[in-house]
């Protein structure tokens, strides 16, 4: 099996959702002083290539602690997006075409072509993303988590997280700020997702993999 990287590189200069901070890289042991390297790293739970648990919207939403570790593992398909307009959402017209494919999945990924713009001020703006319509007919497949290579799963100018909420609330995972989607198109793949096993996590930083055969 060969294996692809789908995760964005984290950093202390990284893209970080607009509002929040960007992640501290502190130099906490060194070599020369303690004989080990060590780093202290602050940052938020949604930084970098990351996921959403339910527990981010919801007072009793399930944290990621306490998934299964088979609800971050299955197979994948990717959606292609990446033919919209700047701010066109994705409909349920780009998706119902797919039903037998979403049938026989548990991730699916929507390239939009945002990940080529990591690190440039365009990364904020203009990205495609789901309409709740859109939301909701995927809550209809027996998926485990919804992907997509941009800051968000829906247009952030919306305000209210509906796209969110209607996920969430039926605990399908939301992985954010992904990359080389455009690698899979067409193609069979197997999808990773681990997130670190913390305590009451609402959500975490993921390395996002694909295994290809």
């Amino acid at each position: 099996m060969r294996y692809l990287d789908l995760t964005q590189t984290m950093s202390p200069e990284m893209p970080v959702y607009p509002g929040t901070e960007q992640p501290q890289f502190i130099t906490g042991c060194t070599i020369e002083e303690h004989g080990f390297k060590e780093l202290e790293i602050t940052m938020y739970s949604h930084t970098g290539t990351h996921i959403d648990s339910p527990a981010h919207l919801f007072h009793h939403g399930i944290t990621l602690d306490f998934l299964p570790v088979e609800h971050f593992i299955g197979g994948g398909l990717v959606v292609d997006c990446s033919h919209l307009a700047n701010g066109e959402q994705i409909s349920m017209k780009l998706l119902l075409p797919l039903k037998e494919e979403l049938a026989r999945v548990d991730f699916v990924l929507l390239y939009t072509g945002w990940g080529e713009k990591w690190g440039q001020q365009d990364y904020f703006i203009g990205f495609p993303g789901l309409t709740p319509e859109a939301a909701q007919f995927l809550t209809g497949f027996p998926l485990k988590g919804v992907g997509i290579d941009a800051i968000s799963v829906e247009l952030v100018t919306t305000g209210n997280l509906a796209v969110h909420q209607i996920l969430l609330e039926r605990n399908i995972i939301i992985i954010e700020n992904l990359t080389n989607l455009d690698k899979l198109i067409n193609r069979t793949f197997a999808f990773s997702c681990l997130p670190l096993k913390i305590a009451g996590a609402d959500g975490s930083p993921v390395r996002a993999v694909a295994g290809l055969t």
